[in-house]
């Protein structure tokens, strides 16, 4: 048996880690895709199985979204011991087969219920790609080189959020719902074969039996937790019954299973993990950054069709500059990852993305695109590219081998738990700001009104007196309507500005956190407990 010190990765990015990489890449993409490009298609979904006289209600709908989302959660703390106990290969095309199966039965779905089951499937296969693509990497890259994979890696978490919302709208437009899914497919098809060329043959040595008590506390735990913060919007308020008892049990579950965690050898989540301070201080920068981040992110498109009365697509287009902005200082921040320690590399990002949100809260109603909005948004992907993939470097780096798989589940489930709430958070803002705004809620209480009984309206005028004091400007009715619609969506935008205030509040926290990162260079541990079977350099051929 070779030594770990015999074990030698070139310093470059060669063919065999790229061919690797590839694999990785296109499962995640195929997974975070899914998950932006579905939002897009809710409105369509409201009226593909009831027809547009009857929609169905959109909470019923977002369970397409949540659903996949909850399935994806359950999984993934169970990534750590299966990539031990069936290798990290088979259990990686399993995860692309059921991704694959569950687009099929999507795109065959007769009904919103048979939708929802069938996104449950893509989830369970969704949710393993991250974390064993994360485990594949590092071991495929060495301690020398994870900075620059890291950054091939953050690929996909750009395409999601950016291609998402394009590529869903060109198809609800053009095509149809059944194509967000049916895309899949082929994708899904060159993903198995590559993954079956490309990736070396397992020879898992299963030393560690399975958590069957952690399992029944934390999986549960999770799904109910997330099950009731995602309910927040819906309901529209955090002191719900829905949501504290739902939420209230899955955090039950989660703090017993801490308490738990700490007496099998081999838990199901290793929180022992945490001991290690460059990981403990990247997964709480990492979850402060998620949540305020991402859930301000979902608000972009947001204003962009209900504020601007963007389409879809057109929407996606314009928040397509904050991918430019990631993909120029991803790989010179991975890069710089192998080289400097992470603590002086994520501050500067943080700052760029941090200034970004706080330009974000003076959007109004008619803000200029190219003059204003689109450079921020490039700023903020600046900002983006130079912290993600090197908080996830810094967490995963002095990790043993053997720790490599718990150490991505823990950092996936972080992100997944800090997006909910982020995004549960920035959308309850926003909805109760919306209701809140007296100039918002009279026009939209006017407009129902008035439809229903176009007689009324001199009383209505009356009833709602800013939405009569506006109209009273003008004697042409159109021109009347035109200023009334103006002044709505330019206090729209105001709301929406006070939700980015929240966003880039809570982003400022991780300013704090980051401060905690190594800035001193840091040895790898990944050979500490490696021998050449374990994390052997990738070959060409199997």
């Amino acid at each position: 048996m070779s030594s770990p010190a015999q074990i030698e990765y070139p310093e470059k990015i060669d063919g065999a880690v790229l061919k690797i990489a590839g694999v990785v890449v296109l499962g995640a993409v195929m997974s975070i895709l899914d998950i932006t490009v579905v939002n897009v298609a809710l409105p369509d979904l409201q009226v593909t199985f009831t027809g547009a006289d009857n929609p169905l209600p959109y909470s019923t709908v977002a369970w397409t979204v949540t659903a996949y989302t909850l399935a994806l959660a359950t999984v993934i703390p169970l990534t750590g011991w299966a990539a031990d106990r069936f290798g990290t290969k088979r259990l990686y095309m399993l995860a692309l087969t059921l991704f694959t199966l569950g687009s099929l039965l999507c795109a065959a779905a007769t009904s919103i219920n048979m939708l929802i089951l069938f996104r449950v499937i893509q989830g369970l296969g969704g949710g393993l790609l991250m974390p064993l693509g994360m485990t594949i990497m590092t071991r495929a890259a060495g301690p020398a080189r994870m900075g620059r994979l890291m950054a091939i890696l953050g690929i996909p978490m750009l395409l999601g959020p950016i291609g998402g919302p394009i590529l869903g709208g060109y198809l609800i437009d053009k095509v149809s719902w059944h194509w967000i899914f049916l895309i899949n497919l082929p994708l899904g098809v060159v993903a198995l074969v590559y993954a079956w060329w490309a990736l070396a043959k397992d020879a898992p040595e299963p030393t560690e039996s399975f958590d069957f008590v952690g399992m029944l506390m934390m999986s549960p735990g999770l799904a109910a937790f997330l099950y009731g913060i995602s309910s927040i919007p819906t309901e529209g308020t955090f002191f719900s019954a829905k949501v504290l008892g739902f939420s209230g049990v899955g955090l039950a579950l989660m703090i017993a299973f801490v308490f738990y965690s700490f007496k099998p050898e081999h838990p199901l989540l290793d929180l022992r993990l945490f001991q290690n301070r460059n990981l403990t201080w990247s997964i709480v920068t990492m979850f402060i950054f998620a949540g305020a981040f991402f859930g301000g992110l979902l608000l972009v498109p947001t204003y962009l069709q209900q504020v601007r009365g963007e389409g879809a697509l057109e929407a996606g287009l314009l928040v397509a500059p904050q991918g430019v902005g990631a993909m120029l200082t991803m790989p010179i921040a991975g890069a710089l990852a192998d080289k400097y320690p992470v603590g002086r590399i994520v501050p500067a990002g943080l700052l760029l993305i941090t200034g970004g949100m706080f330009a974000l809260t003076q959007v109004d109603g008619d803000t200029s695109y190219w003059g204003y909005l689109i450079p921020v948004l490039f700023v903020m992907g600046l900002g983006m590219g130079a912290t993600m993939m090197p908080l996830m470097t810094s967490a995963i780096k002095t990790l043993t081998a053997h720790q490599v798989a718990r150490g991505s589940t823990l950092l996936n489930i972080s992100q997944q738990v800090a997006s909910s709430i982020g995004v549960a958070i920035i959308s309850v803002v926003l909805t109760n700001g919306l209701r809140s705004d007296p100039l918002v809620s009279q026009a939209a209480a006017f407009s129902e009104a008035s439809k229903a009984n176009p007689s009324s309206v001199p009383q209505l005028l009356e009833k709602f007196p800013l939405v009569g004091e506006i109209l009273g400007r003008f004697q042409d009715q159109a021109a009347g309507q035109n200023a009334l619609m103006s002044a709505v969506h330019d206090a729209m935008g105001k709301v929406f500005g006070h939700s980015f205030l929240i966003a880039a509040l809570m982003l400022m926290f991780t300013l704090v956190t980051a401060a905690f990162l190594p800035r001193k260079h840091e040895e790898s541990h990944l050979l500490d407990d490696a021998d050449a079977s374990d994390v052997a350099p990738p070959v060409l051929l199997h």
